[in-house]
């Protein structure tokens, strides 16, 4: 995709406008009163712009005075779009707030609308405007791996970037439906899922091969070609050829039978099931869909479900809710248009692609998705038939789905009135922020922060603060100082008003009277008086339920053990010591896999390996001198005064 053109702003505006966009933008500012001097202020400064603006396809940000991006359109013509923008009276209420937060606004050109569309929904998943539709679950989906590149390819469960070294089948909706269909294929197929590595270095075969789920060829069990043939078979049962396999396996079982061979009909017995199994666990399949997506839209109550079913190879391989942030008064075309753009910018669409309802720009939309893809899509809305059942049911679940999404969410408000009542805080909290320390003697000390809200854990909010500081070992006051202080000192310095979301309406601290003394000690210094703050330590002997709660200026207290607001705080603590454990946990395995020939300037992974070949341990190395060094086969002089350098520097 091209870009012709970047206008700059106007001057004394924010910065230039092809300024790279953070992949983690701040939270947003909250949104302020419109008035009418705000909103012809704002009409004015985008008039500003249109003595400039071209009569070509483009992608325009607004911005406020923060920096933050409020919204960002496509225009297939960028001067009549932005100019609508000045008409405030017509707008409706959403935009008009908008445009009086409007201080600066950015430009792109480009070649046709349809790439306009492609980078606008590009940027819009990278900035995240407050003002735009906004996909916010948008986790990669796993796909089933094969490899190509060697003699007996592997069967595994993959994520991430692909090459062309392997055939991929997917998505799958999620990681238990992929790993109950690699658990079904290798007992049909009894391929293998070790990495090369094992596979090259086993001399006996595996427990896999004593369950029936590989044919171990790291011991030449099975021939080369007797591999491939299992190897192409299970490509033909993903690639939607089940039937065909599931018929030629019963031929081979009831040939074995009348062989008399009742341990290999026995053997294909078990395959048979196992293929039966997978295909059980399908739910719904239609006559006819191979390669297809189905999405369904329903809305309710100002919220948005939008269900997505994935078909492939004829095989239904699950489905997802997703709830993009909207302005409530947006009509299910334009969620449906933006959601779709959104949803296929980092992922391959289908050839088909049916449809509940027909989305905003629906042409537009399927020749961007085909120039992405290399081929045609089709979006398509049945009318009648098995698809339109198809789309049915796809309906059905996602009613189902907001309605269990509005009632949680109105729990979770009920929650959060009790919480406000139990602490006497002046109003319902929005924000909840959780601190919680791991470590093991000191080591791989961690400090976790978690994050709950109206909406409930938000995960992109969590923090992660590895101790820097010379703590004493096991010294649990010393790390949460450490931890506050540079949570909010980082917030008095980016947001000293407290105007762009960053500052909690109550922080829970894991401990008692202690932890609740190091905090206050530390926003004492910091001079922030202001913070509801709150310290949760288990009662006697540890038992959930009778947990006791210490706030500054007022007596410790319990709640009633059956009370669902103490169940909520119990579960916002346990997520908070889940997430600091299990960060202090991948951060003790790294260092467990790291040694201090690793801290040596130039010793990259093959001078490491000659070493401890040489040596046998990073500890032989360190007491190695300077001539036996020289000695290593790949160590040159130079490298070997280095590496000795390094460990004797006073020598």
């Amino acid at each position: 995709m091209a870009a012709d053109q970047i206008t700059t702003p106007l001057p004394g505006s924010s910065g230039p406008a092809d300024q790279p966009a953070s992949p983690a933008p701040a939270p947003p500012a909250p949104r302020r009163r419109v008035t009418a001097g705000n909103l012809t202020q704002g009409a004015e400064i985008i008039r500003g712009y249109l003595r400039t603006l071209p009569n070509s396809p483009g992608v325009y940000r607004m911005m406020n005075d923060a920096g933050d991006a409020l919204y960002v359109g496509k225009a297939k013509n960028l001067k009549k779009r932005v100019v609508n923008y000045t008409h405030v009276q017509k707008l409706p209420n959403r935009l008009q707030r908008m445009v009086a937060e409007t201080t600066n606004m950015e430009f792109v050109t480009t070649h046709t609308e349809v790439e306009a569309l492609l980078l606008e929904s590009n940027l819009i998943k990278r900035l995240m405007p407050r003002y735009n539709v906004l996909l916010r679950d948008d986790k990669s989906f796993p796909y089933i791996k094969i490899t190509r590149d060697h003699d007996y390819p592997q069967l595994t469960k993959h994520r991430g970037a692909r090459d062309q070294t392997a055939d991929y089948f997917g998505p799958f909706a999620s990681g238990s439906a992929v790993n109950r269909t690699v658990t079904a294929l290798q007992r049909a197929f009894q391929l293998r899922n070790c990495a090369d590595t094992v596979y090259a270095t086993r001399t006996r075969p595996c427990l896999q091969h004593q369950i029936k789920r590989c044919t171990a060829p790291c011991v030449g069990r099975v021939t080369p070609a007797e591999y491939q043939a299992q190897v192409a078979q299970a490509r033909a049962f993903l690639a939607g050829k089940s039937r065909d396999i599931q018929a030629d396996f019963a031929k081979q079982m009831q040939a074995a039978a009348e062989a008399l061979d009742f341990e290999t009909a026995a053997r294909f017995r078990d395959r048979i099931r196992a293929l039966s199994d997978t295909q059980a666990h399908q739910d719904i399949n239609v006559e006819g869909i191979e390669d297809a997506d189905v999405i369904a839209c329903h809305q309710d109550g100002g919220s948005t479900c939008i269900q997505v079913f994935f078909f492939r190879g004829g095989s239904n391989y699950g489905n997802r809710a997703y709830f993009p942030s909207h302005d409530k008064n947006l009509e299910t075309a334009e969620v449906l248009g933006s959601f779709i753009s959104q949803f296929y910018d980092n992922k391959p669409a289908p050839r088909l692609i049916l449809l509940s309802h027909e989305p905003e720009e629906r042409e537009l939309i399927a020749e961007a998705l085909s120039l992405r893809a290399g081929h045609r899509i089709e979006l398509s809305e049945p009318r009648r038939g098995d698809k339109k059942r198809l789309v049915d049911h796809a309906l059905v679940n996602a009613k189902e789905a907001l309605g269990r999404r509005l009632s949680e969410s109105a729990s979770q408000a009920r929650l959060l009135e009790g919480v406000a009542e139990v602490f006497g805080l002046d109003s319902v909290p929005e924000r909840i922020e959780v601190y919680d320390n791991s470590h093991i003697q000191g080591t791989n000390a961690i400090g976790g922060m978690i994050v709950a809200g109206p909406d409930g854990l938000m995960k992109n909010s969590y923090r992660k603060f590895n101790i820097r500081s010379d703590v004493a070992p096991g010294d649990d006051y010393g790390m949460m100082r450490e931890v506050l202080t540079r949570r909010f000192s980082r917030a008095l310095k980016e947001d000293p008003e407290r105007e762009r979301g960053m500052w909690p309406d109550l922080v829970l601290i894991d401990g008692g009277q202690g932890q609740l003394s190091a905090t206050m000690q530390v926003l004492n210094e910091l001079d922030i008086t202001d913070l509801a703050v709150v310290s949760i330590a288990k009662g006697p002997d540890r038992n959930a339920g009778r947990e006791r709660f210490f706030m500054p200026d007022r007596p410790p207290f319990g709640m009633d053990p059956k009370d669902p607001v103490l169940y909520f705080l119990q579960r916002l603590r346990d997520e908070a010591h889940r997430f600091a454990i299990g960060t202090h946990r991948a951060r003790r395995t790294k260092a467990i896999g790291q040694s201090v020939i690793d801290e040596i300037p130039g010793i990259g992974p093959s001078r490491k390996k000659a070493l401890l070949h040489h040596f046998g341990s990073a500890r032989g190395v360190e007491r190695a001198g300077l001539a036996d060094l020289e000695g290593v086969e790949g160590i040159s002089r130079t490298v070997a005064k280095k590496i000795y350098d390094h460990f004797h520097p006073d020598g």
